[in-house]
């Protein structure tokens, strides 16, 4: 499953996210994690010290070797320089699994060892100051997305992904790109302002939205989020001593966190897992070209030079069925 955590800046989604990962891992599912958030904090929080999130690879700077991996050899696309974040695959395109070996993992992804289990963990890289007036957060995002549309998960496969904060993945057809979109919100008029904004933008297109209450400190905060959220609000979490501790950097194993997190976590995975019953490749894959006709229109054409709707394979539809190992 595809599962995206947002949320307002400070609103703890990198914690959840993190939270939830080990949780999977515990549990004995096959986990990517990616980082897609402007400020690269995911690998801090699964316990990498400061020199080892430093080392993560950037996806952005691995575009290149990306595209021309997923490209394979899909007669529609001549050269990877003319492919872009939406496009889109077709018949001959490389496909990935959660749990496979290929060059991709191997430039952009770094194993890391939690109490129960690996993990392998991406990151776009962080938004530097060489970046300002030459470029945006989301082409940076680009090669996350580009992967996700490339993406043949299924049941018990589980990529977690980190969003940048605020409503600024809808710069793009990103937040089209999960099962489940899990939205985490403080009991605050400022905390639960993103999620009307998601609520709006995901309506027309089934985006699935849960909402986590977080630093939820009494009744009052609960009544307040119910109001507010509705039928959205999917569980709420309080005060945790483990995650104080682990931010001081004095770690404790998974196992003692509190059980009513622990509880928490698992409804968030019950929720995932009831999600899958409901996928639907075909939609999925009329999205994606959806926004990559928009992006070609838009800017696509111009920067390439050459007309991306061509790119669209119209017999194809990603799927669980196209499965099956491909050569590197």
């Amino acid at each position: 499953m595809k599962i995206a955590f947002v949320g307002k800046g400070g609103s703890g989604k990198t914690t959840l996210s993190s939270l939830f990962i080990r949780h999977l891992t515990a549990n004995e599912a096959t986990v990517v994690a990616v980082d897609a958030d402007i400020n690269q904090h995911l690998g801090a929080a699964l316990g990498l010290d400061e020199t080892e999130a430093a080392a993560l690879p950037a996806m952005g700077a691995h575009l290149p070797l990306i595209k021309d991996y997923l490209r394979g050899s899909n007669p529609r696309i001549p050269s990877a320089e003319a492919m872009i974040k939406t496009t889109p695959p077709g018949e001959g395109s490389r496909l990935l699994r959660v749990g496979e070996n290929n060059p991709v993992y191997e430039a952009c992804a770094r194993t890391v060892r939690l109490d129960d289990g690996e993990i392998r963990l991406m990151a776009t890289g962080p938004f530097t100051e060489s970046d300002l007036g030459v470029s945006c957060y989301h082409s940076k995002v680009g090669a996350v997305e580009l992967c996700l549309n490339h993406l043949v998960d299924g049941p018990d496969e589980y990529v977690v992904v980190d969003m940048t904060a605020g409503s600024d993945s809808f710069a793009s057809g990103m937040f089209t790109r999960f099962d489940m979109t899990f939205l985490v919100a403080e009991p605050t008029r400022k905390g639960v302002s993103v999620y009307r904004q998601y609520k709006e933008y995901a309506r027309d297109f089934g985006v699935s939205l849960n909402v986590i209450g977080n630093k939820v400190q009494g009744q009052d905060d609960l009544d307040f989020l119910r109001e507010e959220v509705g039928d959205d609000l999917l569980v709420t979490v309080g005060h945790s001593d483990w995650v104080r501790a682990m931010e001081k950097g004095r770690p404790i194993r998974f196992e003692l966190l509190e059980a009513d997190n622990r509880c928490a976590l698992q409804t968030l995975q019950d929720a995932a897992e009831d999600s899958y019953e409901h996928r639907d490749w075909e939609r999925y894959t009329r999205q994606m070209v959806h926004f990559h006709l928009r992006n070609a229109e838009g800017w696509g054409n111009a920067k390439t030079g050459v007309d991306l709707a061509t790119q669209v394979d119209p017999a194809f539809v990603l799927g669980e069925a196209l499965a099956v190992p491909q050569p590197s």
